[in-house]
């Protein structure tokens, strides 16, 4: 599977924060400016959002991000929840389907 641009700029951000210390913290303190002097792209958030960077570095800590909740109402199905649905279960129930996700590998 060939990653996304997206996937590919993530990846090198999180390299460089891994290689350095300072990058890291510049990061951590000012993503946009960092991801902007990274790419050379100006970068435009939607009104009313932000970007925030964690340091989930400490090994001895597990990490768990909440998204938000989505709205049901505006969401059409895919071939895999509908697959859920069909055999009992509801389209909300938790699904992990990025394998890279934080929690691979700790159970």
């Amino acid at each position: 599977m060939e990653l996304t641009r997206e996937q590919k700029l993530l990846q090198t951000i999180v390299h460089k924060a891994w290689e350095s210390e300072a990058f890291k913290q510049e990061l951590i303190a000012h993503p946009i400016k960092v991801i902007e002097e990274v790419t050379g792209e100006c970068i435009t958030l939607p009104k009313g959002k932000t970007i925030i960077v964690r340091d989930q570095t400490d090994e001895s800590m597990v990490y768990i991000n909440i998204p938000a909740e989505p709205n049901m109402d505006d969401m059409e199905l895919n071939e895999e929840q509908l697959e859920i649905i069909a055999g009992g279960g509801k389209p909300t129930d938790p699904v992990i389907t990025d394998p890279s996700a934080n929690l691979i590998g700790l159970f």
